[in-house]
C-alpha cells in the first residue's frame, strides 16, 4: 500500500473516529487499514454478505479498531454505528449490474433504503462528513467521452439507479439539514482483497484466479470495450483528501474516482498474462475465449479527473499497469486464502 502517512494534510486525521460501513469488504477493507495506519479509530459495520472476516482479521486485535455485525436496512444499527464517529466512509452496497438485473429488490434495499438508514443516523449524530461510494454507472447511456461529473445519460440497470438516487438524497440531505457530504463516483476499482469467487466476481481478480489456474477466462463481447481500471490506492487517497479537504466549496460534490485512461478487455488480459507469466510461464500460452455482451454493460468508460485535481488537489498514484503488477503480486502470494 501507498505511504499515506507521509502527506501532512492525512496526519490531521490521528485520534478521530471513521465509521467505515462495509468495512469487511474489498475497498472497506483498504481503507481501514490505511486509516489505521494514520493512528484513526476506525469503527467497521458489515454483515458479510459480499464482505470477508479474513479481510479485517488482522485488525481485530488492534485497540483503535471496533467490528460492528449488522445491516445498514436497520436503523437502529446504523444509529448505534454512528455515535460519536467524526465521519462516515459509506461503502456499504449491493454492488454488480449482473446481480441488480436478477434481483432488483434487494438491491433497492440495500443501495436506497441503508443509505437513507445512514444518511439519518449520520445526521442525527453530528456526523461532520459523509462520504459514500457513487458509481460510474451512473453516467448510463451517455456516450461522451471522457465522463464529467455534471452531464449523464439515463441509468442502464436497477443498480445504477440506485446509485444515482444516493447522490440525490445526499445533496437533499445537505440542502435540508445541513450535513456534508462528497460522493465518489468509483470507476472498475480492483486491487488487494477483491474477491475472486461467485457469480458476481469483478473482472480482474476473476480472470487472474482462472488464468492461475491455467483456465481460459471468457471475454464479454470482442474485447474492444473499454474501462477506466482503478487501482485501490487511488480510491484510498481520493477518501482521505475528501476526509481532510479545507476546500468548502470542495464538499458537497461528486468526484470521478479514477486513472483518467482506458483500457480495452483485450489490453487487460494481456496486461493480466504478461505480469502472471513472470511467476508461471505457462500462463502466457492460455487461450482467451470470448463470449456474449453483458446486458446493461455500457460500451465504453473513461473518467476525465479534472474536478478532482482542481478541488481536491489529486493527481493518481498507479496507473493501470502498475496496478496489475502490484494487484497480480497479492493474487500469487495469497492463493491459499481465495
Amino acid at each position: 500500500m501507498h505511504d499515506f502517512k507521509s502527506n501532512p494534510q492525512f496526519q490531521k486525521l490521528q485520534g478521530k473516529k471513521v465509521l467505515v460501513t462495509g468495512g469487511a469488504g474489498f475497498i472497506g477493507s483498504n481503507l481501514c487499514e490505511a486509516l489505521l495506519d494514520l493512528g484513526v479509530l476506525v469503527v467497521c459495520l458489515d454483515n458479510f454478505a459480499t464482505g470477508h472476516k479474513h479481510n479485517i482479521e488482522e485488525f481485530l486485535g488492534n485497540d483503535r479498531f471496533t467490528l460492528i455485525e449488522g445491516d445498514i436496512r436497520n436503523l437502529e444499527t446504523c444509529q448505534k454505528a454512528c455515535n460519536g464517529v467524526d465521519f462516515v466512509l459509506h461503502e456499504a452496497a449491493l454492488g454488480s449490474v449482473p446481480r441488480s438485473i436478477n434481483d432488483p429488490i434487494t438491491t433497492n434495499e440495500v443501495n436506497i433504503s441503508g443509505f437513507l438508514n445512514m444518511l439519518v443516523a449520520a445526521r442525527d449524530n453530528g456526523v461532520k462528513r459523509f462520504i459514500y461510494a457513487a458509481s460510474s454507472s451512473t453516467y448510463g447511456d451517455s456516450k461522451e467521452l471522457p465522463k464529467v461529473e455534471d452531464r449523464i445519460g439515463k441509468p442502464l440497470s436497477p443498480y445504477a439507479i440506485t446509485k444515482y438516487v444516493n447522490e440525490l438524497y445526499a445533496d437533499i440531505f445537505h440542502k435540508t439539514y445541513g450535513l456534508d457530504t462528497i460522493g465518489l463516483r468509483y470507476f472498475n476499482v480492483f486491487g488487494p482483497k477483491q474477491d475472486p469467487n461467485g457469480a458476481y466476481a469483478a473482472v480482474i481478480p476473476l480472470f487472474i484466479k482462472k488464468l492461475m489456474n491455467h483456465e481460459s477466462p471468457v471475454i464479454n463481447g470482442d474485447g474492444s470495450y473499454s474501462r477506466d481500471f482503478t487501482y485501490i490506492d487511488n480510491v484510498i487517497l481520493m477518501n482521505l483528501l475528501c476526509l481532510t479537504t479545507e476546500n468548502q466549496q470542495a464538499l458537497n460534490q461528486v468526484y470521478n474516482t479514477a486513472v483518467g485512461d482506458r483500457t480495452t478487455l483485450v489490453q487487460l488480459t494481456e496486461l493480466i498474462k504478461k505480469y502472471l507469466s513472470g511467476y508461471d510461464p505457462a500462463i502466457s500460452k492460455v487461450e482467451i475465449v470470448n463470449g456474449p455482451n453483458r446486458r446493461g454493460d455500457i460500451p465504453h468508460s473513461l473518467a476525465s479527473v479534472e474536478k478532482a485535481m482542481e478541488m481536491l488537489g489529486y493527481e493518481a498514484t498507479h496507473s493501470i499497469d502498475k496496478g496489475i503488477d502490484k494487484a497480480v503480486k497479492w493474487y500469487v502470494e495469497n492463493q491459499h486464502s481465495f
